[in-house]
């Protein structure tokens, strides 16, 4: 939900396979803000069957769902996580089982999204700098790798990623603000962007300290076509990165992580 794009909404809408996608919108991190969810269905109300489940707010209001959310979120095409505090979300989450019901939609083969703490919760950990200093956070785990996003955003934040790295924190990906991550099972098969010559990186231990390798991001405005993503447990560069997603109609996990900036 990027407020100058739907670059990337249109992308993960396509993954799809819907003519009429239904799309869960969960805006735990940003503790259920009104202008949150009154901005996902203005982007997606028109072209959707859009609903959202919220965990604060007794008066869910139109589109909510408050009765059997496993039922609901398992029959959806897209669930899509809002931005914010990401160790608060996934503790909302555990204490009212919707991790293990996330876990489920994953292997159901519905597709997962989000930007910013909605990129860091499928990982198995993740780089959060959410009022104080950069700690890190144990994520949903469908991913075997960390995440760290507003790569460029955040001054310290590439220097405190590799240390975290360097100090024993899974290896995994960075990201940009505007750049997604494409995940299929549990393979990068592409990167996407909203922003020309936005980046994502590969960061993993090397020899003489911590390895980064820029990947080819594919920039979903006018331009040249894009290519696959090679396999990121090579350690090798790979051409278009994208977000974490997966077509209903092969019944593969997939998901989409971005780095958008947190709008809530």
């Amino acid at each position: 939900m990027e407020r100058e794009s739907s670059l990337l909404d249109d992308y993960v809408l396509s993954l799809t396979d819907s003519p009429r996608p239904r799309v869960c919108f969960l805006p735990t991190a940003s503790g259920d803000a009104d202008h949150y969810v009154v901005r996902f269905y203005r982007h997606f109300s028109a072209s959707c069957d859009a609903s959202h489940v919220s965990l604060f707010r007794r008066d869910q209001g139109a589109g909510g769902v408050e009765d059997d959310l496993e039922t609901h979120l398992l029959a959806q095409d897209l669930i899509y996580v809002g931005g914010g505090n990401v160790v608060s979300m996934l503790g909302a989450w555990r204490a009212h089982g919707l991790d293990e019901v996330l876990r489920k939609a994953w292997r159901k083969g519905v597709v997962l999204c989000g930007p910013s703490a909605g990129s860091l919760c499928w990982f198995d950990e993740a780089l959060s700098a959410f009022h104080g200093a950069p700690r890190s956070v144990r994520g949903l785990g469908l991913l075997p790798y960390s995440n760290c996003v507003h790569y460029d955003a955040e001054p310290d934040r590439r220097a405190e990623y590799h240390r975290f790295v360097g100090d024993g924190m899974r290896p995994g990906f960075a990201v940009e603000d505007g750049v997604a991550l494409h995940f299929r099972r549990t393979r990068l098969k592409r990167v996407v962007s909203s922003r020309p010559g936005a980046g994502a990186y590969r960061v993993e231990p090397g020899g003489d300290g911590v390895v980064e390798t820029r990947l080819k991001v594919a920039y979903l405005g006018p331009g040249p076509d894009d290519c696959e993503a090679s396999d990121p447990a090579s350690g090798s560069a790979a051409a278009a990165p994208a977000q974490l997603a997966q077509r209903r109609s092969s019944r593969a996990s997939s998901a989409i992580a971005a780095a958008g900036p947190v709008t809530a």
